[in-house]
């Protein structure tokens, strides 16, 4: 995976196309342009017959440059970076901040393209690809772009719901004022719960716990560890990201005023058949959940499937 930084400090991870992927997509290329070429040539003598050698050439000349520089260019300029051999291999040409490429981008790759690819039958092509850390060849050394995947392994995301002794008792909690890369950093967190050593998990949980208070203004409870904390926080944001969701799609304001009455799933999804009936009830009767610092949720009853055990 790639460190690709923009402009905004944000690291990109993306994933590098290397040398067997993009000689595929390049054959795919080079055989649809190839045959393009040869079809337009013999067209173009035939219409051309009765000129003189010199207008031939030149029309021949022009031909090749059209078709076989020119038209890959603007393939990859109008697509933003994706030609039809690397959309079949799953292939695109980005920026070396992750962005779209332009056509200055472009006509720098297939400049370079002419004398690494056409002239040497793509050998300095290969050898640059095989030497550059991120497979890049020398055009797009010049061009300041980069070849990456555009499919991936589908992997699961999963983040692990808080124990039921949580649930329901962050409602009254303001948290308008926790910043995106806050948030970001608790769900890397969760996420990766179970890979972590026990201590480092324990103390990056009590400080992303600490920052998480100190945005909206609450402590952590007292006898509620750090992690079960931060899950059923983030469980918290997501439900009423539902119920905003669910009062938009359904466009009813008697929802939007009271999202509470949204049939929501407390795992953090809204009702799957509520967005999609315009017919569905108004109101739906959902239990009042506790405030925070009440006990009377049943803090017996923590599940071991999260990790996050209930406290003594």
């Amino acid at each position: 995976m790639s460190g690709v930084v923009t402009g905004d400090a944000v690291v990109l991870g993306l994933r590098p196309a290397r040398l067997p992927s993009r000689a595929l997509a390049l054959v795919i290329d080079l055989a649809l342009v190839w045959a393009a070429y040869l079809l337009i040539s013999v067209g173009l003598a035939i219409a051309t017959a009765s000129l003189d050698e010199a207008a031939g050439m030149a029309v021949s000349i022009a031909t090749f440059v059209l078709v076989l520089v020119g038209a890959p260019i603007a393939v990859e300029t109008l697509s933003h970076g994706r030609s039809l051999g690397k959309l079949a291999c799953g292939l695109r040409v980005v920026r070396d901040d992750g962005g779209p490429i332009r056509f200055r981008h472009a006509l720098v790759r297939g400049a370079m393209g002419v004398v690494e690819i056409l002239m040497t039958f793509g050998a300095i092509a290969c050898i640059a690809s095989l030497v550059s850390a991120r497979g890049r060849r020398i055009g797009d050394v010049f061009a300041g772009t980069l070849v990456v995947r555009e499919r991936v392994p589908a992997r699961s995301v999963y983040v692990p719901p808080p124990p039921p002794w949580l649930v329901g008792r962050f409602t009254e909690l303001d948290l308008s004022g926790v910043p995106d890369d806050l948030w970001l950093a608790v769900r890397q967190y969760l996420t990766r719960l179970n890979q972590l050593d026990p201590e480092v998990s324990r103390s990056l949980a009590e400080r992303l716990a600490g920052d998480l208070a100190a945005c909206t203004g609450t402590p952590v409870p007292a006898g509620v560890p750090a992690g079960a904390f931060l899950a059923a926080v983030v469980n918290e944001r997501q439900t009423r990201d539902a119920r905003r969701a669910y009062a938009a799609a359904s466009g009813n304001p008697a929802v939007s005023a009271n999202p509470v009455a949204a049939p929501v799933n407390r795992g953090g999804t809204a009702a799957a058949t509520g967005a999609a009936s315009a017919s569905a009830p108004a109101s739906v009767p959902v239990p009042e959940p506790a405030r925070i610092g009440d006990d009377s949720t049943g803090a017996g009853a923590g599940p071991a499937a999260t990790g996050f055990a209930p406290p003594a």
